[in-house]
């Protein structure tokens, strides 16, 4: 079953829940990396399909038909093109999708202002490993190898609250545009993302609305104030989003018109309940000819979650990082029948999966990295992105 959350939606993203669940007799998908191989289950049974789940998610999406009543619900992982160098294997799948008919959409009012939340006090005495794979980061980027570098690593945590529950303390700590919460074989994702991977219209508009520059809310109205204009002005940060920016019109390029790929938004503030966030918008218009899983898949993965030039980053970070991504850095979100579709970034998300009396959780968390990063501040970024989502994993704690 699914739910993509409107709860937390701004106005671009739109106020209305989708909810829907699996019968026996519908189709879902699921991509081990690692294998290379992707399963089609029904009716209880399942058979490999494949090695390119773009390629079958495609093919399911074609036999369709463009009925406007089916979509696909589900998620890409970070490793889900084969053609790219990612680190490959871990528990849950690479990918999930699932063939959803008439589902239920339900409309949420216009959601009040988001206020800045208290922060706890972190340490930030930084780790030696996390010391070790900046430097390496660093040198690449002086030996010209890559402009940014996006570092990430993930944690695991074991929790008695089960992922029903923790998806509803996330919901109320830290509500977003690209909210929700997936099952599908054992298998919990539990969103709280605020950023576009990809939308897709019904007139084939392509947009996509990457977020670097991240720094926490203020604890006073003057001290948040502070907090957004030096995010707005500060020259690291908008070096950081100009360089995904430039690498997601060139991603948009190969798939789109020419002419049409535009910025109608450069570097503008975005306040959630933790952090401000520096967010621009790339548009253009799908060519004839060019599918919509074609177009996510030119696009994939997120430009914001790689760093730029894609590949030759992708390959640092490789060998920077120490495990698998899995289904953080992804997408998650829906791929419509008739074309449209509409997914988001996996950040700020919790994996979910039985362990025992316990459930074992992961989540990742991370970092753009440019030669004028500091490590301590670094570091101090990627835990407290990573407070909400352990937060809600607490015995008794409702906050």
């Amino acid at each position: 079953m699914f739910w993509l959350d409107g709860g937390g939606s701004r106005a671009w993203s739109g106020r209305r829940s989708i909810l829907g669940f699996l019968r026996d007799e519908d189709v879902s998908l699921t991509y081990d990396a690692a294998a290379r191989q992707v399963s089609r289950h029904q009716h209880g049974r399942s058979e490999v399909v494949g090695d390119d789940v773009f390629g079958a998610l495609a093919a399911e999406v074609a036999r369709d038909g463009g009925d406007p009543a089916v979509s696909w619900v589900g998620y890409l992982g970070y490793a889900c093109r084969p053609d790219l160098p990612a680190h490959r294997g871990g528990g849950a799948p690479d990918a999930v999708w699932m063939r959803v008919r008439d589902p239920l959409f339900v409309d949420h009012p216009p959601g009040r202002p988001v206020a800045g939340a208290p922060r706890r006090a972190l340490d930030r005495t930084t780790p030696g490993w996390y010391v070790d794979a900046f430097a390496e980061v660093q040198r690449q980027l002086r030996l010209g190898n890559s402009y940014e570098v996006n570092l990430t690593y993930r944690e695991a945590v074991a929790s008695p609250v089960d992922p029903v529950t923790a998806y509803l303390r996330l919901r109320a700590s830290s509500p977003a545009p690209y909210a929700g919460f997936l099952r599908h074989h054992g298998t919990h994702l539990l969103s709280s993302s605020p950023e576009r991977f990809a939308l897709v219209d019904r007139d084939r508009w392509l947009e996509t609305k990457p977020i670097k520059g991240t720094t926490p809310r203020g604890d006073t109205p003057e001290r948040d104030e502070e907090m957004r204009h030096a995010l707005a002005t500060d020259p690291k940060y908008r070096a950081e989003n100009l360089m995904i920016v430039d690498l997601l019109r060139n991603d948009l390029s190969m798939v789109c018109d020419p002419g049409t790929v535009t910025v109608p938004v450069l570097m503008e503030v975005e306040s959630y309940a933790s952090v401000h966030q520096l967010v621009s918008t790339v548009r253009g218009r799908l060519r004839p000819g060019v599918g919509t899983v074609e177009a996510l898949r030119a696009l994939f993965p997120a430009g914001s979650m790689t760093g730029a030039p894609k590949l030759r980053t992708m390959q640092v970070v490789e060998d920077v990082e120490t495990s698998p991504r899995g289904p953080y850095a992804g997408a998650f979100g829906w791929v419509g029948a008739d074309g449209r579709a509409d997914l988001g970034v996996v950040i700020r998300t919790l994996v979910a999966t039985p362990a025992g009396e316990q459930w074992h959780y992961e989540l990742g968390t991370g970092g753009g990295i440019t030669v004028r990063s500091d490590v301590d501040e670094e570091y101090a970024e990627t835990r407290w992105k990573a407070e909400r989502l352990q937060s809600a994993l607490v015995p008794g704690n409702d906050a």
